[in-house]
């Protein structure tokens, strides 16, 4: 019998999913445990939930269900478009900004075309280059976050898209907007920038840089932002991406057209004009960020210094304080699958479940880290 399968391009067979963080009801089921006593910390979610103004106007969306979603999102483009002062010709609205991160490289990448990208950085672009049988350049980080000069210097001829990630997922770390400015300048101008901004939101006033008028001085660029962190949407699935017009067009051509659903728009759209509830996310994750890396450092451990709304935790090669970790009821995130065997990623929560992994994390280690 002929395998079907086998038909299939080569780099479509060698790809390696992509595997997200376990749920909750997963791991009861796996260890029979409560699942109402189980802490999840491992997809770096917003713990305040969605905001109360989303969720009225998600309630309102879902009379209209029977009917399909404006494929074009006309009042969430508008939103985006009062917002963040971009016309709305400029938007290309995903599921989630994982889908606008693929839906540049469908546009600008194939075979025999290169995309670059950093090592430990987040794993969709690998996917993204892969599942178009485009050629990967993956390039070397330094400090476990970018190294621009060397992604510059990786560009080659063939090159057609740069993706980096500011703040890192799922490393934290951050390049500064005038170092980012900088780049830009340098790269070649047939060569598509993507710059993935989903945790832009947690950034402490000194880091703050403003990217999105940059698009008028490098039409190469492309902005992605996501509403599934400290807009508290993921479970909704929405993004978008701001791009020159003439690129954002190229990207709608290959977008499915009723790719974000109507409750999850009208959700998104409640979001942006919520600046309070953005507000208290950020103030809450600032704590947070402090309580477990003063709590995970008072226990001996390492960790990266963080931008996003979660920390990396060196735990040794060959632990196995993942499943340890489960087995107490924690939920974390272990990222060997980032080049990062020792490491493991602790996402955010409420004060009550960062104390909750910090006692697991003693637990676990028997009261004393020692990976320094």
């Amino acid at each position: 019998m002929i395998d079907p399968c086998e038909s299939a391009p080569s780099w479509i067979r060698s790809i390696a999913p992509y595997i997200p963080g376990k749920p909750a009801q997963e791991l009861a089921r796996e260890m029979g445990l409560d699942e109402a006593g189980i802490v999840k910390l491992a997809s770096n979610e917003n713990p305040l939930g969605p905001s109360e103004r989303a969720l009225e106007a998600m309630r309102g969306a879902l009379r209209d269900i029977a009917r399909y979603p404006d494929g074009n999102g006309f009042e969430l483009k508008r939103a985006i478009s009062t917002k963040y002062g971009v016309d709305m010709t400029q938007i290309v609205l995903g599921n989630g900004s994982n889908d606008v991160l693929e839906l540049a490289a469908r546009t600008f990448l194939a075979p025999g075309r290169s995309g670059v990208y950093s090592r430990h950085a987040f794993a969709v672009y690998a996917l993204s280059v892969q599942s178009v049988g485009a050629i990967h350049i993956e390039t070397p980080a330094v400090d476990f976050g970018h190294d621009l000069d060397a992604m510059l210097g990786a560009i080659r001829d063939d090159t057609a898209i740069v993706f980096i990630a500011n703040p890192n997922n799922p490393t934290g770390t951050f390049v500064s907007g005038e170092a980012l400015r900088v780049f830009l300048a340098k790269v070649p101008k047939r060569v598509t920038v993507v710059l993935d901004e989903a945790y832009t939101e947690y950034l402490g006033d000194q880091d703050r840089y403003d990217s999105i008028p940059w698009i008028r001085e490098f039409p190469n660029l492309v902005v992605t932002r996501t509403f599934s962190k400290a807009f508290g949407l993921a479970g909704m699935r929405v993004g978008f991406a701001l791009a020159h017009p003439d690129v954002a067009d190229l990207m709608n051509r290959v977008r499915q057209p009723f790719n974000v659903n109507s409750v999850a728009q009208a959700g998104a759209i409640a979001c942006l004009g919520d600046d309070d509830y953005v507000a208290r996310s950020r103030a809450l994750n600032l704590e947070g960020m402090k309580q477990v890396a003063d709590g995970v450092a008072a226990q001996g451990f390492e960790v990266l210094p963080s931008r996003g709304n979660f920390v990396c935790v060196r735990v040794g090669a060959g632990s196995d304080m993942y499943q340890k970790l489960l087995r107490l009821g924690v939920i974390v995130r272990p990222i060997g699958g980032y080049a990062m065997p020792e490491w493991l990623r602790v996402s955010i929560g409420l004060p009550e479940e960062n104390e909750r992994f910090l006692s697991a994390l003693r637990e676990a280690s028997g009261g004393s880290g020692r990976h320094r």
